[in-house]
């Protein structure tokens, strides 16, 4: 028997202002790669590309697909990235669900994106420095680290252990000093911050600001300023611009 046939839906990339139709260059999610292209209703626009109903899978190159459409549009038009994986039905309910639906709620997001990019910022400690840190300022782990040398391992298990917990509570604290050093130095020149959750133990700040485009030079000074100030015992990570997904990410559930 042939197998049954993969029904046709939408897949979504972005929401943008845009009242004719207009077609990109980098091609869509999937092994096919078709063309991007728009969905109207009034003055919004959704970038779509044709795909079957399917959940597709988180891989590094759906990802990237993903990514490079949204950051063609995102050079021409400002964009809210929709969530990765959205397929819709069909161009109507697209029309229908989103565009029509929550037109107040994209125009308003649009308005509050206009303007302003989102760039990132990763900090992370050279290790052995911060652990030299640590015990230089904190006599207690100094004096516990000393007591520990030249004994054997079993003799000293639960002082390990003491010294691992006052090391991990010692690295807690700096990581809030050193990551409000860098926040209190970018605040003034964002609109809106973010901070996400470290990832490493070596990772002091994992944030997201959004800036207005007017002040993309003075931000890009400041990253400059604390790389010359903390570069010594820091390293920066600093990215963008990239798809505002820190500040929205456009989620939809479809009618059933």
């Amino acid at each position: 028997m042939p197998e049954p046939e993969t029904r046709s839906g939408k897949y979504m990339y972005c929401i943008i202002r845009g009242a004719a139709p207009r077609q990109f260059t980098t091609l869509g999610v999937g092994e096919r790669g078709d063309p991007v292209y728009t969905v109207q209703f009034m003055n919004l626009a959704a970038a779509v590309s044709d795909s079957p109903l399917i959940e597709y899978e988180s891989s590094r190159r759906n990802m990237m697909a993903h990514t490079l459409v949204q950051e063609e549009i995102m050079r021409e038009f400002t964009m809210l990235p929709v969530r990765f994986g959205t397929v819709a039905p069909s161009a109507q309910a697209i029309e229908e669900q989103v565009l029509q639906r929550r037109f107040g709620e994209l125009t308003g997001l649009l308005n509050e994106m206009e303007g302003r990019m989102e760039l990132g910022l990763k900090a992370f400690w050279y290790e052995a420095i911060v652990f030299n840190e640590i015990v230089a300022e904190n006599p207690l782990i100094r004096r516990l680290r000393d007591s520990l040398m030249g004994r054997r391992s079993e003799e000293t298990y639960y002082d390990r252990i003491q010294l691992g917990e006052m090391v991990e509570a010692a690295l807690g604290q700096k990581r809030d000093e050193d990551a409000e050093q860098i926040l209190a130095r970018l605040r003034p020149l964002v609109h809106q911050t973010r901070t996400n959750k470290v990832i490493t133990d070596r990772m002091v700040l994992n944030a997201a600001f959004l800036v207005d485009q007017s002040r993309g030079a003075e931000f890009d000074q400041a990253i400059q300023d604390l790389d010359a100030q903390l570069g010594q015992r820091l390293m920066f990570k600093y990215v963008g611009p990239v798809p505002p997904y820190n500040f929205v990410n456009i989620v939809v559930h479809w009618d059933t």
